[in-house]
């Protein structure tokens, strides 16, 4: 469920903010299908897809705690001085930009949280925990930087046109 999609003068740059819940999810998914077929680049979508997912499934879990742990128990909520702006429902929102710069495209997520994320070492029998390590995977780079005030955006980058065999994930 998304409280809007924004489309800037540049149609190369969007972004959608997403209410803190589950749905979050599936709507940048959502978010990232249409734009990236609106950009001629839905061969990116996968990759995209699967790092937005993680993304945003970090910032539910992480900065708002609208998501379960690994162990099934809800984390922490979101600090009172972090819970600002809100958006429907009261909660905080959570936003996905994409930028289409040729030849590359940047998949970022900015959150109410200025903790940076921290890869653990992968556990092959946990059920959670290996997310930036995909993110890590699937991207070209990615990384993090704090915003002015609260929050953080997290950020990867795609290259938009590889070279067949190429990318992190597909080397030979």
């Amino acid at each position: 469920m998304s409280t809007g999609t924004a489309i800037a003068a540049d149609p190369y740059v969007v972004s959608c903010t997403l209410v803190p819940r589950y749905e979050a999810v599936r709507s940048a998914r959502d978010f990232a299908r249409t734009t990236l077929r609106n950009w001629g680049l839905d061969s990116l979508f996968d990759d995209v897809a699967l790092v937005a997912s993680e993304l945003v499934t970090n910032a539910l879990r992480h900065a708002v705690g609208a998501l379960p742990d690994g162990c099934g128990a809800p984390t922490a909520q979101v600090p009172a001085q972090l819970a600002r702006p809100q958006g429907p429902e009261g909660r905080t929102p959570i936003r996905i930009s994409l930028v289409h710069r040729a030849p590359q495209v940047v998949c970022a997520v900015s959150d109410p949280s200025s903790q940076g994320p921290v890869a653990r070492e992968a556990d092959f029998v946990a059920e959670s925990g290996r997310g930036l390590h995909l993110v890590d995977s699937f991207s070209t780079s990615w990384g993090w930087h704090p915003l002015a005030g609260a929050g953080k955006v997290v950020w990867a980058l795609f290259e938009a046109a590889p070279a067949v065999g190429t990318g992190r994930h597909r080397s030979a």
